[in-house]
């Protein structure tokens, strides 16, 4: 069930935590039907497992829906002097870490659908791990790298802005059209419990992906999505994902900012019901 004020499910999530080879903790949680076929949710940058809160429900019916804390939000933070001794995170050490949770729940092979960042880190885990995807979904993201349009200097001055006000006014335009009623919220805009360093990491992983040379080797069915008005992660390279990737077919979703996923999900999520369905 949904709390459509909060957007929260109103059901407990089944919650337990892993431990990755290298020690480290991540919280993990599942929903939906147990007895489904596995559907990994990943969230974008500097955002926990709250990212998928009001859209994960409508999977529920038909798959176990499967979430994970990143290192360093939710419940799989890192003090900071955990954080300097760590290696450098990125794309595909986030995709190694979905690896354990699938072990960890003894999950072969699962779809996936990735987000903004997560979508990035699902291109490393169905490039990297070909036989644990069985159908890719990307939305509104990049090949990183030589084959990424990046924002614009505009959108970065926003970005940057001192203003925290101004900051957020020009975040919340991004991810949302002005349709968007300003007071229903969203759970999209970041995880507040983050520490500086941990977002600092977050931003450079985002930053330094690169899949350039992995695309072609991603063999299973793979649908993008994109917004046609997103210039946090420009539009085009939702079309250069969708040339790349043998087999991937390239949806956009008219008016669609970056959050089109949840602003038009009436329209997006059952399109991907459809593709998750299909044989």
């Amino acid at each position: 069930m949904l709390d459509h004020m909060t957007g929260r499910p109103t059901g407990p999530l089944r919650e337990r935590t892993i431990t990755t080879r290298d020690g480290t903790a991540l919280r993990v949680q599942e929903s939906g039907l147990l007895t489904g076929p596995a559907l990994l949710l990943l969230p974008g940058q500097n955002n926990s497992h709250a990212w998928w809160n009001g859209l994960r429900d409508a999977f529920g019916p038909t798959h176990r829906t499967i979430t994970f804390d990143y290192r360093g939000t939710g419940e799989s933070a890192v003090d900071d002097e955990a954080l300097a001794a760590e290696p450098d995170w990125s794309t595909a050490s986030f995709a190694a870490d979905a690896v354990a949770v699938l072990d960890a729940l003894r999950v072969r092979r699962a779809d996936v659908y990735g987000a903004s960042m997560g979508g990035r880190v699902a291109q490393q885990l169905a490039g990297h791990h070909l036989h644990r995807v069985r159908r890719l979904v990307l939305a509104c993201s990049s090949p990183g790298g030589r084959l990424s349009t990046e924002r614009g200097n505009d959108v970065r001055r926003l970005l940057a802005s001192p203003d925290s006000r101004e900051r957020s006014a020009a975040v919340l335009a991004l991810f949302y059209t002005d349709d968007w009623p300003r007071d229903r919220g969203t759970n999209l805009l970041g995880d507040p419990t983050m520490t500086p360093a941990a977002s600092a990491r977050h931003l450079k992983v985002s930053n330094d992906h690169d899949a350039s040379g992995l695309l072609g080797r991603i063999t299973c069915p793979t649908l993008v999505l994109h917004g046609t008005d997103d210039v946090m992660v420009p539009t085009v390279n939702g079309r250069v994902l969708a040339n790349r990737i043998p087999r991937a077919r390239l949806e956009l979703t008219p008016r669609g900012r970056h959050g089109f996923f949840d602003e038009f999900a009436d329209d997006v999520t059952p399109r991907v019901l459809t593709f998750l369905a299909q044989r």
